[in-house]
């Protein structure tokens, strides 16, 4: 909290208004939810909002109480005293607009404005969070309201890798990736920002740059496609945290897939990759695999196991999986870029599951035993420890 209140002070004496959105301390969040499951296994989800909440509150009261000890004037601000406006979609609220003018005022008064991210408020007054990594979205959003020059994201990396370094030493640093990279590694499990911050930025232009707590040095600019170069992978991302749901032998008759996903959608689960396909069972049947968050897992057995009883079909799942991906843009005009992904996967005895591309993305579902290896394996295959995406 020095560190980036000294931070914050030093860019103000520069001649910039500077405002700060926190997030709760380190492990402060996993133990308020731990909390709430040893209440209840089930915990109300607006209960569990007000609870969470509390984590960036603390932090942003003691960052403003910091900058105020080291000589500097600052005012904290929760999500409601700012309104940010979010939808009523407890745990996951998404924002609808947010008030620049109490913030405006207080940068203009010679202060900092410290925000507690993560934090919102919906119509009817109840406090609402907006998942996990809900900061990074409060910062990008708050900047696109009050027209800033830039979105700066301190985190404890300096900036976005090709790929996990923890997995892969000779990772690389990425100086500046397009946000439509950026949103495809965040939507497939790259932790540095969170999708929804992304996609605000994207959609207002915002100008992100990620970089260190601890270090001056430059990070990474999420920026528009202009003047980038658009290398064939720009990155390898991964994802532990999905459970596959398949149906097996569902009537293969119109309605039944929109039924069981409409009802899913209702509930506000999100699913990720959908393969429909011929059942084993018979010519009249099908089968629908798709993949949730393994958070999600515990609801979607209680919702689907009758819906699926009355379509004819049994349910399976699997928890132990994991999903690699590769990202370019320079994906849209090389052929030959799944074929090569499948033989160096194949290479090494890894089997894929299942298979999802966008123009620039290839997704593919494994045994997690095999991430770090897959990992590894599409990485160096495709150069990006040498600083050749760009080779096909």
């Amino acid at each position: 909290m020095r560190v980036v209140s000294e931070r914050a002070l030093k860019t103000q004496a520069e001649g910039h208004q500077v405002v700060m959105i926190v997030s709760a301390m380190a492990g402060e969040t996993n133990r308020l939810l731990a909390l709430a499951h040893s209440i209840s296994p089930t915990p109300d989800m607006r209960e569990m909002d007000s609870l969470a909440s509390t984590g960036e509150q603390v932090s942003a009261a003691l960052v403003a109480m910091t900058i105020q000890t080291l000589g500097g004037q600052a005012r904290s601000l929760l999500g409601h005293q700012i309104k940010v406006q979010t939808d009523a979609a407890f745990t996951k609220a998404r924002i609808h607009n947010i008030d620049a003018t109490r913030i405006l005022q207080t940068v203009k008064d010679g202060k900092v404005a410290v925000i507690a991210g993560f934090q919102g408020v919906d119509a009817e007054g109840n406090i609402t969070t907006l998942g996990r990594g809900g900061s990074d979205t409060t910062a990008v959003a708050i900047a696109a309201a009050i027209q800033a020059d830039v979105c700066e994201i301190y985190t404890d990396v300096d900036g976005v890798y090709t790929t996990d370094p923890n997995i892969v030493p000779t990772a690389r640093k990425i100086d500046r990736i397009s946000y439509e990279e950026m949103l495809e590694l965040a939507s497939l499990g790259a932790k540095v920002l969170q999708i929804r911050s992304v996609e605000v930025a994207m959609k207002y232009g915002v100008p992100v740059h990620v970089r260190s707590s601890f270090s001056d040095r430059t990070g990474t600019m999420v920026v528009g496609e202009e003047g980038l170069e658009s290398v064939v992978v720009a990155g390898v991302a991964y994802d532990k945290g999905e459970a596959k749901v398949q149906l097996v032998g569902a009537d293969d008759k119109p309605g039944v897939v929109a039924k069981i996903f409409g009802m899913l959608a209702e509930k506000n689960v999100q699913v990720d990759m959908i393969i429909q396909s011929p059942s084993r069972g018979g010519d009249s049947r099908t089968d629908v695999t798709f993949t949730v968050a393994k958070t999600d897992l515990p609801r979607v057995k209680d919702l689907i196991e009758d819906s699926a009883k009355g379509v004819g079909a049994r349910v399976e799942y699997d928890a132990d999986i994991a999903k690699v991906s590769i990202v370019g843009l320079g994906m849209r005009s090389h052929a030959g870029i799944a074929a090569k992904t499948f033989g160096l996967l194949a290479a090494e005895g890894i089997n894929i599951q299942a298979i999802s591309t966008s123009e620039i993305k290839i997704s593919c579902i494994i045994a997690a035993k095999y991430t770090e290896l897959a990992v590894r394996t599409l990485h160096e295959g495709f150069g990006l420890d040498r600083g050749t995406g760009a080779e096909s």
